[in-house]
C-alpha cells in the first residue's frame, strides 16, 4: 500500500494549499483573493472578456465563475454587460480601479512566486513548472 506521504494527490494538495495561503495573505492588501487575481490576470494578459473563456482557461466551472464575477462586480473591479443581440453573451470590462491595480498586484504576485521558488535552483524551477504544466494538460480520463 502506498503511504499518504507518497500519494501525488496528497503532495499536490498540500503544496497548493501552502502557496494559496501565502498568495492570499499577500493579495489581501488589495482586497483580492487568488481566484479574483486569476480572473483579472486573464483579462490583463490575454484580453479575455467572456466568462466562459475565463472559466475554461482557469479550469473552473461556469457556475463557479458566475459567483466570482458577481463578487468582483460588487467590489467595483469589473463591469458585466449583456450583449443586446445575444442575451446569452456576457462581456466583462475592467473598471478604472482594477486597471490601476495591475502593476502593484503583478508586482506582489511576482514577489510571491520568487519566494516560493527561492528554495530551488533555476534548473529545478524550470523542471517543476514543466512537470506541473504536463499534469495540468493531461486528460487523466482518456
Amino acid at each position: 500500500m502506498m503511504s499518504l506521504d507518497n500519494c501525488i494527490n496528497y503532495l499536490l494538495t498540500g503544496a497548493q494549499h501552502n502557496v494559496f495561503q501565502y498568495m492570499k495573505k499577500n493579495l489581501s492588501q488589495f482586497d483580492l483573493t487568488p481566484i479574483q487575481y486569476g480572473v483579472l490576470g486573464c483579462i490583463w494578459e490575454f484580453d479575455m472578456h467572456n466568462p466562459k473563456e475565463i472559466a475554461e482557461h482557469m479550469g473552473i466551472e461556469n457556475s463557479t465563475i458566475s459567483g466570482i464575477l458577481e463578487r468582483m462586480e460588487n467590489k467595483g473591479l469589473i463591469k458585466r454587460t449583456i450583449d443586446s443581440s445575444d442575451r446569452r453573451y456576457i462581456h466583462i470590462e475592467l473598471t478604472e480601479q482594477s486597471k490601476e491595480l495591475e502593476v502593484p498586484v503583478r508586482t506582489v504576485v511576482e514577489k510571491v512566486d520568487k519566494r516560493v521558488m527561492s528554495q530551488f535552483t533555476k534548473e529545478e524551477v524550470i523542471t517543476i513548472k514543466e512537470i506541473l504544466r504536463r499534469i495540468n494538460k493531461d486528460d487523466l480520463e482518456a
